[in-house]
């Protein structure tokens, strides 16, 4: 059910964006594009998965044998379920597979992504606080944003760096949580604890894996601003450091069905200053092929596990 309401949201939320743009507009839009460009930053999803990838094999313990061409499949197949639930929720059936495969126990593969998707987020607004503070025509609202980006980052790296602030985060959190979630952030939280432990004992990993994610976000945002180039729109790149990330994070909200919606509308609102509204719905779907290419990709590979996870299971 809340997948429909999600699609639904989606579904409203772009009627109301393609009504007010001339679909005209934007097919000429795609039709005057540079080809050259849009080549080029429709094939950045091979890198940015391969970087992904080699980052997932770094992630797992020495003598821990996961190939590269499964660490491949792996993201290929949790890009397929981020398709269809929220907040990039898919990738944390890398673990469950990974279990599966027997490549680890189930709490250190939960925690390995749990992890993951830490340095992903920090990554994010590492570069959107940056991108912020730099951005030439601040006002209000960006300083608000930019504010509350770089709380979210210290919160976020206070939380990972300091075992006992974290133990108090989350006692607050269930505390003023649902009952329905309780478990859920009960289970988070010893994967929260098992990633300290882990991680923090070898912080030359530590480091190279954080330095990794950082350079990995770079690089989306990268491509984001490629498919300005592909669009024949002036954007700075510095200014695109900012507001490619806001899009990005309205859509991770869980309103809609894997952002679409959310993420359209932010980039027609954070990206009014340089592009028009046909440009921006064009650059808003360039965004969204950035997850269905790899979901496509993926397909094959999610059914083998689910294969596999059915034949275990009789």
């Amino acid at each position: 059910m809340k997948r429909l309401i999600s699609l639904a949201i989606s579904l409203i939320i772009l009627c109301i964006i393609y009504f007010k743009i001339d679909t005209r507009e934007l097919l000429e839009v795609f039709r005057t594009c540079n080809p050259t460009w849009m080549a080029i930053s429709l094939a950045m999803v091979v890198p940015l998965t391969t970087f992904t990838a080699w980052r997932l094999q770094q992630l797992v313990p020495h003598g821990v044998r996961l190939g590269f061409g499964e660490s491949n499949r792996l993201i290929l197949a949790a890009s397929v379920l981020n398709m269809v639930l929220p907040s990039k929720m898919g990738d944390l059936a890398k673990a469950y597979f990974m279990k599966q495969r027997g490549h680890l126990d189930g709490s250190l593969a939960f925690s390995l992504v749990v992890f993951e998707k830490t340095c992903d987020l920090l990554s994010l607004l590492l570069w959107c606080a940056f991108g912020l503070t730099v951005y030439p025509d601040k006002n209000w609202l960006f300083w608000l944003l930019a504010a509350s980006v770089a709380g979210g980052l210290i919160v976020g790296l206070l939380l990972l760096g300091s075992r006992s602030l974290a133990q108090i985060f989350f006692r607050a959190l269930k505390r003023f949580a649902p009952k329905s979630m309780r478990e859920k952030l009960d289970s988070l939280q010893i994967a929260w604890n098992e990633m300290h432990a882990y991680f923090w004992q070898d912080k030359r990993q530590l480091t190279k894996i954080a330095a990794t994610s950082v350079f990995i976000w770079f690089l989306h945002l990268m491509q984001i601003w490629m498919f300005t180039l592909a669009l024949n729109a002036a954007v700075p790149f510095l200014a695109n450091l900012a507001l490619a990330p806001l899009a990005i994070l309205a859509g991770l909200l869980p309103l809609t069905f894997a952002g679409v919606g959310t993420r359209d509308a932010a980039i027609i609102a954070f990206y009014h200053p340089y592009l028009t509204a046909p440009v921006a719905a064009a650059l808003g779907l360039l965004c969204t092929s950035r997850y269905l290419m790899p979901a496509i990709a993926g397909l094959p590979f999610l059914n083998q596990y689910l294969a596999l996870v059915a034949t275990r299971r009789k």
